[in-house]
């Protein structure tokens, strides 16, 4: 017996795992059901005192303990330089006092002090700072995304010279503040703000924080598409195309705060969705909606926006084969991504056998790299089956994409199907 399937698509908004909005960790109420959140640590945060990291109190005041029991990831960036309304420093005191070489400033970006990124004594202990966060978090998958911050401005990578600043360091100096990284966070996917040469060469992601803003989206958009020269820098550097890094890492960033939410949300939306297919946006964040309150003003709105960013996974057709006298069972499908971009981690699609009750009976991980299906693409997968419970009645097949971690299917797809526990049901007739 043969018969084959033909499946439509769901539609609607999906909150999978490791993509679509990501709120800040501490700002309990907009995290809601989105399954990443955002975290930024200020040196002054992380080391208080040499040599001893806070860890407990950042786990703390950012709720790692439920965001971990609730299966959320992190978007991850340490920073030395968050411009604020009142004088005051974000690298520690005891820094400062070995270093103090900088510049407080107050300027249209805040108040704030600027450390100077050339001191090979302020390298020295930020390699150090580094290592100690890779030993905390580097180990396991809940950080899933880290932004270069450590230089500049918000971890942005630039200064403003023009109040008198010291300019950014040059890309020999910029190394050194970019290898500790690597071998930090080895499980984790690295992003740079802007495409400096170690984008292509590590194989990292960008990110824009200036969704939305359509002068600098473009222009961020150019430097992905053709590259520039970063002049304010002490030394000129090259900015290298990487037109098709989507393929292979993630783009991010967050809403700019130079337009309001409804603007970019509503009346603008068109705009603001295309600016998004095009950079091929897996998350967006910390600036969101910001709270679930504001979701629920333009619910459609926010709707439309996880529809454009990320994976969407789902079967279009499928064969079933099965020789009941033989105990064979063949299944031929094919799979595509609706979305604007793949995932980027491994996560294992399975095919399950399932008895009269609906209960897992075998299970079978497909020869699929969803990592390399992108957008609108699709792949091809066979499976045979073969057993004495196969001479039977025709099984329920069913289909998932697992979390390596846990076992467990955990993504939605986009198949109007029967479905149970995130497992899809191929040939409910």
């Amino acid at each position: 017996m043969v018969k084959e399937y033909f499946y439509g698509r769901v539609g609607g908004a999906f909150r999978n795992p490791m993509m679509g909005l990501a709120p800040r960790a501490d700002y309990v109420d907009a995290v809601g059901d989105n399954t990443l959140i955002y975290v930024d640590v200020t040196w002054r945060e992380l080391e208080p005192k040499e040599g001893a990291f806070d860890f407990a109190q950042i786990a703390e005041e950012n709720h790692f303990a439920v965001w971990k029991s609730k299966g959320k990831k992190v978007v991850f960036r340490f920073v030395c330089d968050l411009p604020g309304r009142e004088a005051h420093m974000d690298i520690p005191d005891w820094l400062y006092e070995k270093t103090g070489d900088g510049t407080i400033y107050d300027c249209e970006y805040g108040k704030g002090y600027s450390p100077n990124y050339a001191n090979p004594l302020f390298i020295n202990y930020h390699k150090k700072a580094i290592e100690a966060l890779g030993r905390e978090y580097g180990q396991d998958t809940f950080i899933c995304y880290v932004q270069f911050g450590s230089l500049g401005h918000w971890g942005e990578w630039h200064v403003n010279y023009g109040a008198g600043i010291a300019r950014f360091p040059s890309e020999e100096i910029c190394r050194q503040y970019v290898e500790p990284y690597i071998t930090a966070f080895p499980k984790a996917k690295l992003m740079m703000r802007r495409p400096f040469s170690f984008v292509k060469e590590y194989g990292m992601g960008v990110f824009n924080d200036m969704v939305g803003e359509p002068v600098d989206t473009e222009e961020w958009l150019d430097w992905i598409h053709n590259g520039s020269i970063y002049d304010d820098a002490s030394e000129p550097i090259v900015l290298k195309a990487c037109e098709d890094i989507w393929l292979d890492a993630p783009v991010g960033g967050e809403f700019s705060s130079g337009r309001s939410m409804e603007e970019m949300l509503v009346t603008e939306q068109a705009r603001t969705i295309d600016l998004l297919q095009r950079s091929y946006m897996t998350f967006i964040g910390p600036k969101t909606p910001m709270t679930n309150a504001e979701e629920k003003r333009w619910p459609e709105a926010v709707a439309e926006i996880l529809k454009n960013v990320g994976y969407r996974y789902g079967v279009t057709t499928a064969k079933v084969e099965h020789e009941p006298l033989n105990g064979v069972l063949k299944v031929e499908l094919q799979m595509k991504n609706f979305g604007v971009a793949p995932i980027y981690f491994a996560w294992p699609v399975c095919m399950y056998l399932l008895d009269k009750q609906g209960k897992l009976s075998e299970r079978k991980v497909l020869d699929v790299d969803l990592t390399k299906l992108a957008k609108e693409q699709t792949v091809e997968a066979k499976v045979v089956w073969e057993g004495e419970n196969l001479k039977k009645n025709l099984p329920l097949i069913a289909i998932g994409i697992e979390n390596p971690d846990t076992g467990k299917p955990e993504v939605l797809l986009d198949m109007d199907v029967k479905t149970q526990d995130k497992v899809y049901i191929m040939n409910a007739d």
